[in-house]
């Protein structure tokens, strides 16, 4: 570890949640909202939504991360009608945005100090699954002075867990694989294809969809519940300071 030169990070899950999945995000909000339906309901209804995402131009390169979120609790909640007979009331589908949209603000207070303070260490380059919109979303988080390159899945029309995305995070931070630390909230998508490249992982571990069990040839470098807990991590295994 006292080799590693830059960082590639996630975004989705590791930098706007700090390590819980979206789908436990939302679900939270769900419950607050006191919508009558399952939680087995509700994740048909999360991965309809990400499915219809993945595959329609649904959400525009100028699409902000509020209207992004408003496009997709809609899509949910048109499911949950035609599937599950609970129609949400306006709202009750404001309450879902909005809780969901200030557990980001929230979040970010604390992540983005993170995310800062490494920038100042080392090269940061951003790699995630998302909708085109990337650029925008790290604007309005104010995050982009924090990240000269984006690899982002839609753009680039690859998609983890493929490890050719976390490849160009590698070519654009020109440095060697066993060189680049990667931090990421999920094992199957960030963690094991970063390992199976030679880089150096960190796996921050909180709320994930599924439970994920790491393999024993493949084990992260760093395991913590928080990404806050990363820079006193670092600094105990005296990472190189970039100059």
């Amino acid at each position: 570890m006292n080799s590693v030169k830059g960082i590639i990070f996630d975004y989705g899950g590791t930098i706007d949640t700090n390590g819980i999945h979206w789908g436990k995000v939302i679900w939270e909000q769900y419950v607050s909202a006191h919508i009558k339906i399952s939680y087995e309901q509700f994740r048909m209804a999360y991965i309809h939504a990400e499915r219809m995402l993945g595959k329609n131009p649904i959400i525009k390169p100028e699409d902000t991360f509020h209207t992004l979120l408003r496009k997709k609790i809609a899509i949910q909640a048109d499911y949950i009608a035609d599937n599950c007979g609970t129609k949400l009331s306006q709202a009750e589908y404001s309450q879902i945005v909005e809780g969901c949209y200030n557990k980001v603000l929230d979040t970010l207070a604390i992540t983005r100090n993170v995310v800062e303070q490494l920038s100042q260490r080392y090269p940061l380059v951003l790699v995630t699954n998302f909708y085109g919109n990337m650029p925008v979303v790290l604007e309005e988080f104010c995050l982009q002075k924090y990240f000269p390159h984006i690899i982002e899945s839609s753009v680039v029309g690859i998609r983890k867990p493929d490890p050719a995305l976390f490849g160009l995070g590698v070519q654009a931070l020109g440095i060697a694989a066993h060189e680049t630390l990667v931090v990421g909230d999920s094992y199957k998508k960030d963690i094991y294809p970063a390992h199976s490249l030679g880089c150096v992982t960190a796996w921050i571990k909180k709320e994930g969809w599924d439970d994920e069990a790491p393999q024993a040839d493949a084990l992260p470098d760093i395991t913590t519940d928080g990404l806050e807990r990363l820079i006193p991590i670092l600094q105990l295994h005296s990472l190189k300071n970039i100059e």
